[in-house]
């Protein structure tokens, strides 16, 4: 959540930052109101109770004729501070409920619009020419099948659609790229976390995945707990509720998961194969910082999510993403998307953000200086969601037989095996 005082003071700045989202900026309005109230009858209940405590020490010491008229006063500041803490508690209640409506202030550099209004901002690698190379390069479920790696029929038999079975080698190169992920950011100064799946409603309200993207998060009722689409909320929640010393960040984790999302909204795209599935394993990063060092660290997550996708030698490309396209806690993202050679456009591989305060808040993460605490800043950022990993690798290491190349970065992971070679004609 933002902080209160900043919308007091700056309604115009949040007001604009609703507005590059595409959201409600009544909303902002509604909030000043309630926090208004919130103050005003904290101010009445506050004044009511310390008449009634002054009254509480009148009472003893007056007059018999006084007495009477005092403990009249007494019955009615009773009344009066009751009502009084009950529109205190409404009003409150009431801002916190609207305050965590509020998506976090947009970054002033991020491009405004919707999903389309990205800026490019690097490019990375060449894009095979399979034309000049004499060949036309084959999907990555008809590779998967040649190299018995991908089993989506199987996976739709047990489960249903966007469900899937890695086997032989596909398993073995899924177990490489995470091996080959974890090493990276351990070299890097990450603590490897092997995360849980299921978390209760505060983290995954705390973390911002109840808001907009609601519709996509598995809940099981009956012990009212959530499947997480991420490691992130695990993560976010780790250090939920307490008080971490300056002299420990910055605090870096890379966090492995599986992740469930219902894809709510994904009818009809991305069908074929395994890029868009309900479940996938991915290796996440994650970092607690000071406020003032978040953009710093936003461009080291950047720079690891790069180095990941260079070692793998893929053509990919760095987008800002819009406004409109943010997740409700990030205040900036950048996206990674590599090429896909069969569908002729660069797609989401890895992404970042930095969410400033904005989690930390909801959490209630705090961060001790001295004698200061205030709240910290936290960030993350994809090293490797290993589906539409596979799908870019198998593509853009293709040769005309079949088989695929394996990045040498994934070599010692895989036995030193340099070709997947097609085990089914």
């Amino acid at each position: 959540m933002i902080d209160l005082r900043l919308l007091r003071e700056d309604p115009d700045r949040v007001r604009a930052s609703q507005r590059a989202r595409g959201e409600d900026v009544a909303l902002v309005d509604a909030l000043l109101s309630a926090d208004e109230r919130r103050r005003s009858s904290g101010v009445r209940f506050d004044e009511l109770r310390a008449e009634q405590k002054q009254l509480g020490k009148l009472i003893p010491k007056a007059s018999a004729e006084e007495k009477a008229e005092l403990l009249k006063r007494a019955e009615q500041l009773k009344a009066d501070v009751k009502a009084a803490d009950a529109e205190r508690d409404a009003a409150d209640h009431e801002t916190q409920e609207l305050l965590l409506r509020l998506g976090n202030l947009v970054h002033p550099d991020v491009p405004v619009g919707g999903e389309e209004d990205f800026a490019t901002l690097e490019t990375h690698g060449e894009i095979r020419d399979f034309a000049a190379e004499g060949f036309e390069p084959k999907d990555h479920l008809e590779l998967g099948q040649l190299l018995g790696a991908i089993d989506v029929e199987r996976g739709a038999k047990v489960s249903g659609s966007r469900f899937y079975f890695l086997t032989g080698v596909g398993a073995l190169l899924e177990l490489a790229l995470v091996n080959a992920a974890i090493a990276q950011a351990t070299a890097a100064g990450f603590t490897p976390m092997l995360t849980p799946a299921l978390v209760r409603p505060q983290s995954m309200a705390g973390t911002g995945f109840l808001g907009q993207a609601a519709q996509d998060v598995y809940h099981l009722d009956s012990d009212d707990l959530y499947l997480v689409g991420t490691s992130e909320v695990a993560l976010a929640a780790y250090h939920m509720d307490e008080i971490i010393d300056a002299a420990r960040l910055p605090l870096r984790y890379a966090g492995f998961s599986p992740c469930f999302r219902r894809e709510a909204g994904s009818h009809g795209k991305d069908t074929r194969g395994i890029f868009r599935v309900h479940q996938f394993d991915k290796v996440e990063m994650f970092s607690y910082v000071a406020p003032e060092d978040s953009q710093a660290e936003h461009q080291r997550l950047l720079e690891w999510e790069k180095q990941w996708l260079t070692s793998l030698e893929l053509p990919f490309r760095v987008i800002d993403v819009a406004t409109g396209d943010l997740g409700s806690s990030a205040a900036r993202k950048f996206d990674c998307e590599a090429w896909i050679p069969t569908q002729g456009k660069y797609r989401e591989l890895t992404s970042t953000s930095d969410c400033t305060e904005f989690q930390s808040r909801r959490l209630s993460i705090r961060v001790r200086e001295g004698k200061q605490v205030r709240p910290l800043a936290t960030l993350n950022g994809t090293l490797c969601a290993v589906p539409r990993t596979i799908v870019a690798i198998l593509e853009n290491h293709q040769q005309a037989d079949g088989s695929v190349r394996v990045p040498e970065v994934l070599r010692p992971y895989l036995g030193g095996r340099e070709i997947l070679e097609p085990v089914a004609k």
